[in-house]
């Protein structure tokens, strides 16, 4: 039987269970006999692709990857995936600048087979431990799905906090990221209409926001853990008081669905 992951009640009280017992669950999800013929695959193989054809074509290799990026859903999407892998990043009007939700990026960034560099020799362990933690948010996710995208926010505003993208570029990746969006809007109380409001002003009002919680209008706040573990907490938090027939906060496993 699959390891199924211990989070009690869910909310902060699971996520504070979790940030106590994560490691060893995830070390129990790596063992499990699936993860682990699925990474074992990711090293063995993915060294050997030099295409976008060639990765799409192995199944077992395109599905862990996509999991690796938060896009598992995708992974029946073989002509769609193959097109954002070859995608020219510094083609503003390329499949992978164009498309809103800006995991498809990250992941076309990661190997660069448009620029003829393929994988580089770490990315394969990369993947294979992102999957791991993939894994572990998923199964979390079919016991409380707003804490699977509180343990995915955790880990992408981290690295956004620490890019060296300008502040209008991050705040639009946090927009363009549907998980991602979805806790940042929840703990700063911008409610269901804030998504009908034109792109800028929606931009200015999470600036404002984060403004007034953190004391910066910069996502280089988000390179503190102390500041995403705030954010996070005043996610669920937040998300426990609204009743289950109210809440926007139900839509967390269908934008995570897999």
């Amino acid at each position: 039987m699959s390891f199924q992951p211990l989070v009690g009640q869910g909310g902060y009280a699971g996520w504070r269970l979790l940030a106590r017992t994560g490691e060893t669950q995830k070390a129990l999800v790596a063992r499990d006999p699936q993860v682990a013929r699925d990474t074992a695959h990711v090293r063995a193989k993915l060294g050997q692709v030099g295409s976008a054809e060639e990765l799409v074509s192995d199944f077992r290799l395109l599905r862990t990857t996509l999991s690796a990026f938060g896009l598992e859903a995708d992974a029946s999407n073989r002509f769609f995936i193959r097109k954002v892998l070859e995608s020219d990043l510094d083609d503003p009007k390329s499949l992978a600048n164009r498309l809103g939700d800006k995991r498809y990026r990250a992941m076309a960034e990661a190997f660069r087979f448009a620029g003829g560099t393929g994988p580089s020799a770490k990315l394969a362990d990369e993947i294979a431990e992102r999957h791991v933690s993939a894994e572990l948010e998923r199964r979390v996710g079919t016991v409380d799905g707003n804490l699977r995208l509180a343990m995915s926010a955790r880990r992408e505003l981290g690295a956004l906090g620490g890019s060296n993208a300008t502040d209008n570029t991050r705040w639009y990746n946090i927009l363009g990221t549907a998980p991602l969006r979805k806790v940042v809007e929840g703990a700063l109380g911008l409610g269901t209409e804030f998504g009908k409001l034109p792109i800028d002003r929606q931009l200015s009002e999470m600036k404002l926001r984060s403004g007034k919680l953190f004391g910066s209008e910069s996502p280089s706040v988000f390179a503190d853990p102390a500041n995403v573990e705030k954010l996070i907490q005043r996610f669920l938090v937040r998300a426990q008081a609204v009743s289950p027939a109210q809440s926007s906060y139900n839509a967390a496993l269908v934008l995570l669905s897999g």
